[in-house]
């Protein structure tokens, strides 16, 4: 992929651009402004401090950190999320779409735990997805995931059929339940639902 043509791609970008580009981009963001709407219950917002850990089941990684803190986004803690959610088989980095974070933060709230996201896939290249999609015909070729607004997932500790009823619940965006795989597609793409 062409770096000049997605400037958020930093597979061999600098650290110090990416960090630039993250907190200028961060200024202009609050609360507000990450996911309007999304909330716990009908009347109560996502707090002003939120925090997300996932373990990589291909990598071995374990990462937990705060991406939002008193309503200002901390471009440390989204540098160590998007850093695991990148393509595994390439190495890869995308800034991942703010408000799958916080979809991802209400899920694991509403499902009371405080364990790390087991990740299966986070963001894919283009060359990634067209070589699964070549392969299996349950890969988009115009996957959400080559955007980073897409997420594999499962938490360890809870039932994979109440995570998906959750999911669904919050009606932030697509959801696809796999459960002969294990797990569940999470995206912020339209409202939508799939697999059994």
């Amino acid at each position: 992929m062409d770096q000049k043509a997605h400037p958020l791609l930093i597979g061999a970008a600098s650290r110090r651009r990416f960090l630039t580009r993250v907190a200028t981009g961060a200024a202009a963001l609050t609360t507000a402004g990450l996911v309007p709407g999304l909330a716990f219950g009908a009347k109560t917002p996502l707090p002003d401090t939120r925090s997300l850990a996932f373990r990589s089941l291909h990598t071995g990684e374990e990462v937990g950190a705060t991406y939002l803190r008193g309503g200002v986004v901390e471009a440390g803690g989204l540098e160590k999320l998007n850093h695991v959610l990148r393509d595994w088989r390439s190495g890869e980095v995308w800034e991942m779409d703010h408000q799958l974070l916080d979809l991802l933060f209400a899920l694991r709230h509403k499902m009371d735990s405080k364990a790390p996201f087991e990740l299966i896939s986070g963001y894919r290249s283009p060359k990634t997805n067209a070589g699964l999609a070549a392969k299996s015909n349950g890969v988009a070729k115009r996957s959400l995931h080559m955007r980073g607004m897409a997420v594999d997932i499962r938490l360890p500790e809870r039932d994979l059929k109440a995570l998906h009823k959750t999911a669904l619940a919050l009606q932030g965006g697509g959801v696809g339940l796999y459960s002969k795989s294990g797990f569940l597609h999470v995206d912020t793409g339209r409202v939508r639902r799939w697999g059994a």
